[in-house]
């Protein structure tokens, strides 16, 4: 007997309101706040522009290492004393890195937020950076990295990352290094990169009531000592298209599955097309009921779950599908795939899978910031895109107000199935004579 049911449609999108923004200049830094009125908790995350594009090149992973010394100690008090000051507030430091900023942030009550936030400064600003404490740190990533990369996966997206925008740049290169590129890493590496973007005030971000804290002593506390200002972001960076599809084959002998990575460059966040092109990609991969995982998962079988989307940063962007299928099943999933790319661009979007996109987003805004971490992280958008203060608020009404043309449009402008990278990891032996029967493009097999 087979049970079949309908799937349920899409629910109304709940209102939401994003909080108040205040913006203010202190001690020679920017304070970027949301007022929570009669919140308990606060956040406060003191947002650098020193995120893994500013790393030079061949000194990939900077900023991860970093990221575990500053608690090892300040020029205050050792590792011991300084995480005995900071759990005795009922908090710890949470560090962040992408390719546009490093975050540090704190949660607490909010009568604990000043002293929270001189133990954030303490760290990031005074940091002991011990040699003994730097290399240990710095092994420890390696060795977690060495472990990741015996994995599937991190392999096929270094060879897609660095086939889509070169390996002769940063950006063209894993965010967080590999690790050879950790291992070389030495204790000047991190004090001079430390020296150069970390001393500089940055912007505090601050989420919590704002009727019980003092925005000025925060930002007093937060850019002391501190010296510099902000530098040159940059403009988007041009990525050329490939002018033709090819297929990378990363041999991974007697491997019982392959591990797809198939993507092209996209715009940058702040593009004019970034929601309409956000609800194509929804619509294409984005989730669970996208066309993507319906032809490869439900209607094939071929795989547990397929994900392809948009992801963008402050210079650069890029479109990505992702998946695992059985080895014997690589060529024709990699065949519907790339086919499912080709129709959505050609065609577009259907009115009820845009009405299924589109209640999913705005209703994520309505679930997702609801907390003083998840409102900081909005923040954080606004400052590293320059965006304005009411983005937020206004986004729910974008999202539900796209149509089928503009998404369809989206989807034919930002499409380019013709121009796609394939990267396949997997038995080479098994599966590469099937690869190039399905004449997707030149087969290449990566040499590292």
């Amino acid at each position: 007997m087979t049970l079949i049911t309908t799937r349920p449609g899409p629910g109304a999108a709940r209102p939401y309101r994003f909080p108040q923004v205040v913006r203010r200049a202190v001690a020679g830094g920017q304070v970027v706040a949301a007022h929570l009125p009669g919140q308990n908790l606060a956040v406060a995350l003191l947002l650098l522009d020193g995120g893994a594009g500013r790393e030079p090149v061949g000194k990939e992973g900077l900023g991860a290492v970093l990221a575990k010394a500053l608690e090892e100690g300040t020029g205050q008090r050792d590792a011991t004393a300084y995480a005995l000051a900071i759990e005795a507030l009922g908090t710890e430091l949470v560090t962040g890195l992408d390719w546009d900023s490093f975050q540090v942030s704190v949660q607490v009550p909010v009568d604990r937020l000043n002293a929270a936030v001189e133990l954030l400064a303490e760290a990031v600003r005074t940091p002991k950076l011990d040699p003994a404490d730097v290399l240990r740190v710095r092994d420890d990533e390696a060795t977690a990295l060495r472990m990741d990369w015996a994995n599937p996966g991190p392999r096929a997206d270094a060879v897609l990352r660095a086939e889509l925008f070169g390996v002769d740049n940063r950006w063209g290169r894993p965010m967080y290094g590999d690790p050879e590129s950790v291992a070389a890493l030495d204790v000047d590496d991190v004090t001079v990169f430390h020296s150069e973007w970390f001393i500089r005030p940055g912007t505090l971000i601050v989420a919590g009531d704002l009727d019980r804290i003092d925005l000025d002593a925060l930002g007093a506390a937060a850019f002391a000592g501190t010296a510099g200002g902000a530098v040159e972001p940059g403009g988007p960076i041009e990525v050329p298209l490939p002018d033709r599809r090819r297929v990378i084959l990363v041999d991974r002998p007697g491997s019982v599955q392959s591990t797809l990575r198939i993507g092209h460059p996209s715009p940058h966040r702040a593009h004019p097309d970034h929601v309409p092109m956000t609800l194509a990609g929804t619509v294409l991969g984005g989730a669970f009921t996208s066309r993507l995982n319906h032809l490869i998962r439900e209607v094939h079988g071929y795989t547990y779950g397929i994900r392809g989307d948009f992801a963008s940063s402050r210079r650069f962007g890029r479109f990505a599908i992702s998946s695992g299928v059985q080895t014997a099943v690589t060529a024709p999933a990699l065949v519907e795939a790339v086919g499912e790319v080709s129709r959505t661009q050609l065609t577009g979007v259907t009115e009820d899978e845009l009405a299924v996109a589109r209640s999913w987003r705005a209703g994520q805004l309505s679930v997702e910031l609801q907390t003083p971490r998840a409102i900081a992280s909005a923040l954080t958008t606004l400052v590293v895109h320059d965006l304005p203060d009411d983005y937020h608020a206004r986004l729910r009404e974008a999202l539900l107000a796209a149509d089928v043309d503009q998404v369809s449009a989206a989807a034919g402008a930002h499409l380019h199935p013709e121009s796609l990278t394939v990267v396949v990891e997997g038995d080479s032996a098994i599966i590469r004579d099937e690869l190039v029967a399905a004449n997707l493009g030149e087969v290449v097999d990566h040499t590292p």
